[in-house]
């Protein structure tokens, strides 16, 4: 699956590029798809799922891309890094079953990238963090990650320069790009859908729009990797229910006294914590919802059956 519209798919087939209508919400780039003589459809098992959760006045989730290897967090070093913002895409990659990379853009309008790496490792525990420079054509960094076979995503704020690192990985312009605002840095929305792009060296890449607002949503696994270094940290609390707000034998504040955990990364790990029980309860209402309405129009059709005989 290459694209999505409203009322088609857009395909590549060993026949070469093809179109199905739509047949499933959940379908999204990066799908494998059966296709019948008939020209019917079926969505094949996936082996990973990048998933928003569901945004304000909406109850479900979102598949972003599917069947990725690897998600490249993209944050421009044009301004000041949102190591938040960092840390919930990464905790989004990492629940999706992929492994997660940040790529810093922009190298040329910072005046230390290797300084602002440094300051960022700590928000990205286990998480490689490299530098490119697009602009020029220079994404080296890049070429371990996007080897023959292999899926990227690209995700990050509108002008981060995702589709200018796809342009650059393909070698030409595939994808369009805008200018950055001087007045903020920030980018106009250039992709407006998420799109697959075939690369010469055999991967395939994934652009996708510039996302706003990024809710969590699944399990709290993506959370503990993302947070590997407070998970651990809790781990070695005295009490196995620790709150880390005052406890006796904390090893949380312990270290956060020590100034080798801020206590702002601290407050983050609590804050999507919040975050994913609140999309837990959520999807189990709606859930529960469905599954009632569903039983509803089954004994309606009952009831109508025992009235006809």
């Amino acid at each position: 699956m290459v694209r999505v519209d409203r009322s088609a798919y857009d395909l590549l087939t060993d026949d070469g590029p093809g179109r199905v209508p739509v047949f499933a919400a959940d379908v999204t780039v990066g799908d494998w798809l059966a296709l019948a003589e008939d020209g019917t459809a079926a969505l094949l098992p996936r082996t990973s799922l990048l998933v928003r959760g569901a945004s304000s006045g909406v109850s479900r989730s979102q598949p972003l891309a599917a069947n990725v290897d690897v998600v490249m967090v993209v944050v421009s070093l044009s301004a000041s890094i949102a190591v938040r913002r960092v840390e919930r895409l990464l905790t989004l990659a990492w629940e999706s079953g992929a492994a997660p990379v940040v790529v810093l853009t922009k190298a040329d309008l910072h005046p230390d990238p290797d300084a602002a790496v440094e300051a960022l490792l700590p928000h990205a525990p286990g998480v490689p963090v490299v530098v490119t420079r697009a602009a020029e054509g220079d994404v080296t960094a890049l070429a371990p990650y996007s080897l023959p076979g292999t899926t990227l995503v690209l995700l990050g704020a509108s002008g981060a320069g995702k589709s200018t690192v796809v342009n650059a990985l393909a070698g030409g312009e595939v994808m369009a790009t805008g200018d950055v605002r001087e007045v903020d840095g920030k980018g106009r929305h250039t992709t407006t859908h998420r799109e697959l792009v075939v690369l010469p060296s055999g991967a395939v890449v994934i652009d996708t729009p510039g996302l706003r607002g990024v809710a969590l949503a699944g399990s709290d696994q993506g959370l503990a990797k993302a947070f590997s270094d407070v998970e651990d940290l809790a781990a070695a609390c005295r009490f196995a229910d620790c709150a880390h707000v005052g406890e006796p034998g904390c090893a949380v504040q312990a270290s956060i006294d020590a100034g080798d955990l801020s206590a702002a990364r601290m407050e983050s790990w609590h804050r999507l914590q919040r975050e994913l029980a609140f999309q837990a309860r959520r999807t189990d209402l709606r859930l529960r919802a469905e599954e009632k309405q569903k039983w509803k129009v089954l004994h309606k059709a009952h009831r109508a059956r025992g009235a006809r005989t």
